[in-house]
This record gives C-alpha cells, structure tokens and sequence, in this order.
C-alpha cells in the first residue's frame, strides 16, 4: 500500500470521528465545558443542602419543636431559638424551601443557556453552518445539542428531586404548616424534572428562530417565565393557593414513650405535667390527589417538550434549505 493511499485512509478515519455520534458529543462537551461544570456545581451544593436538611439540620430543629411544640405562633418562637443559621435569611423552615428556588434558577437558566450560548450564538458566529460543511447535517448537529445538555438535565434533577421527597418524607413534620408546605408537596416529582427539559426546547427554538446571541437570551427567559407564571396559577399545576389540605397526624409522647391524643397544651406546664408530655409528634399523610397532578402535569410539559422539539428541526430544515 502506497504513501498517499494511507495518508487518504488516515484523513478518512479522522473525518469519520469527526463526524461519528460520538465526536458531536465530545464537541458538545468541549465547547460548553464551562457551563457543565457549572451544572455539576449546583448540583453537588444543592444535594449537600438537601442531605445536611435531613441530617443535622433537621435533628437540631426537631430538638426545638419537642420542646415548643407544633402549635402556630408555638413553632415560630421554637426556630428563633438556637435553630437560626446566620448564612442565610431565615431558619430551618426557610432553608426547606431553598433547594426548590435553587432548582426553578437552575430551569430559568438552562432555557436562558440553550436560547444564547447552545444555539443562538453558534449561529452567529458561523460556527453552526461551518459543521454542517463538514458532513454534520443539521439535524445530528441539533440532536446532539439537544440530547448532551437534556441527559445531564434529567440526571441531575432526578437526583434533586428523589433527595427532596426523601426529606420531605422524613421530615416535612417541621415545616409551618399553611400554604408552603401544601405548594412544596404538589411540585416536587417528576414534573420538577420535565419543566427544564421544556426550557431547554424553549430556549433551542428561540436561538433557531433570532439566530442572535442577545435577543435570545432575552426571549428565552421571558418565555420560561409565561410557562413558570402559569404553572404557578393553574389546575393540575402547582398553584400555590389550588391545593387540598395535606391531612396531619399529631401525637403527644409521655415520659414513658407512649403516643396519646394531643392535648394542644404546648407551653402550659400544668396542662404538660397532667398529661406527663414530653414531647410532641407530627405527620403529613399522603395525599391522593398527588401522583394524578403529578403524572398530568408531567404529561403536558413533555408533550409540549416534544411539539417545541418538532418545531426547533422543522425551523432547523427550513433554514438549512433557504441557506
């Protein structure tokens, strides 16, 4: 076999990695490094929240609540003693609810990412149409856009969201009891993890249709945010004011570990010594109104996901063929 023969078989096989499924991914990567390293931050700092919420943060706000117990004003005075953590605004019951605005940043942000830096900026550029000259069509250029930055997504946010309903279910007890704990019940499932993946269509059809790195960072995130007001206001979403009351269950402990009837005497020490309370007992019961939300909601935000999707390559086609 000649010089130039293996010369043209080594320029085929470095344009068939290239070109391969699995070069477009390693491009993904490599271009937008810094936004995975972002992801892979806010993941790791919000999954120590969750886990340092249902370990030591919890056992030292439940210290509190034994003593003070569950009622109304009762739990306020209980988490502004020795339960208030000075790097942040509130108490244990405010750092509850942090992780679920960490995660709605997080959806703002990659509908934000894919309107600018994933689309609308290679375009721009000329980075986009470069790759389609180097037999990368279109629409593989698109999947790969898509698919890298949408399994990470899923990935982190599944683990968000199972670490949340674990403390939820271990210690959502805590919690004030109103209209919060209701909203927080409602949202987290697999909803929680749908909505960024409909940003993330979003903000990839925004980019194709501006193609300019500015306006679709602007659109983007007005887009995200009619889908978040939404969410926020209508049946079956997590309307913060359409949930049922989540029923409770709550005891009182003697001294000698028996559970009675509680006798909603929490700071009255004559009314505590007659019953021999030690210490109190709550307990939010399962809803069945939840997964039927749960799985409807999820259901409309990934058929919407899909429409957006088919719409983001019908564009994609109409533009490749227009050049």
């Amino acid at each position: 076999m000649s010089t130039a023969t293996l010369d043209e078989t080594s320029s085929a096989s470095v344009s068939a990695s290239r070109t391969a499924p699995g070069g477009l991914v390693r491009t993904v990567l490599r271009l937008h490094r810094t936004a995975l390293w972002i992801w892979l931050a806010f993941v790791a700092f919000t999954a120590g929240l969750l886990l340092w919420l249902t370990g030591p943060g919890a056992d030292a706000t439940a210290r509190q609540l034994e003593r003070y117990g569950y009622g109304g004003g009762v739990m306020e005075t209980a988490y502004t003693q020795d339960t208030r953590f000075y790097f942040t605004s509130g108490a244990y019951n405010d750092l509850f609810y942090d992780p679920d605005t960490l995660i709605t940043l997080a959806s703002f942000a990659v509908a934000l990412f894919a309107g600018g830096p994933l689309i609308a900026r290679e375009l721009e550029s000329g980075t986009a149409q470069l790759a389609w000259t180097q037999s990368v069509s279109p629409a593989r250029w698109l999947t790969a856009k898509l698919a890298v930055p949408a399994a990470f997504i899923v990935v982190g946010t599944g683990l968000l969201t199972l670490l949340y309903r674990q403390l939820w279910s271990a210690h959502g007890n805590l919690l004030i009891a109103g209209i919060g704990p209701r909203s927080l019940y409602f949202s987290l499932g697999p909803a929680t993890v749908a909505a960024p993946l409909l940003g993330l269509a979003l903000g990839s059809l925004i980019g194709l249709a501006v193609r300019r790195t500015l306006p679709a960072l602007t659109l983007s995130g007005f887009a995200y945010f009619l889908v978040y007001s939404f969410r926020g206001n209508h049946w079956p979403f997590q309307g913060r004011y359409q949930q049922p009351e989540l029923s409770s269950r709550s005891h009182a402990v003697t001294s000698s570990g028996t559970e009675i009837g509680d006798p909603r005497c929490y700071t009255n020490k004559a009314c505590l010594a007659e019953h021999d309370v030690v210490r109190f007992t709550r307990e939010y019961l399962p809803s069945p109104d939840y997964w039927p939300r749960q799985l409807l909601e999820t259901g409309i935000l990934l058929t919407l996901t899909a429409l957006t999707v088919t719409l983001a390559f019908a564009l994609l086609r109409r533009r490749a063929a227009t050049g």
